[in-house]
């Protein structure tokens, strides 16, 4: 079992926290870096966000 699918399984039930997380993870990078990799750690949020079950505008994706 990877690491991801050991997370997910964690994070099962919770996916807005896991989300809130990432979008916190994500706003302390930019202010790192002064927002010059902006793009970069927003693609990197959705994409965590979609890893963890949770979707665009914070709804779980369409299966």
């Amino acid at each position: 079992m990877s690491m991801m699918d050991k997370l997910k399984n964690m994070l099962k039930g919770h996916e807005d926290q896991a989300g809130k997380g990432v979008d916190k993870a994500g706003d302390m990078v930019d202010e790192k870096t002064q927002g010059k990799y902006s793009s970069q750690v927003d693609s990197a949020q959705d994409r965590m966000k979609q890893q963890f079950g949770e979707g665009e505008q914070g709804k779980p994706p369409a299966q």
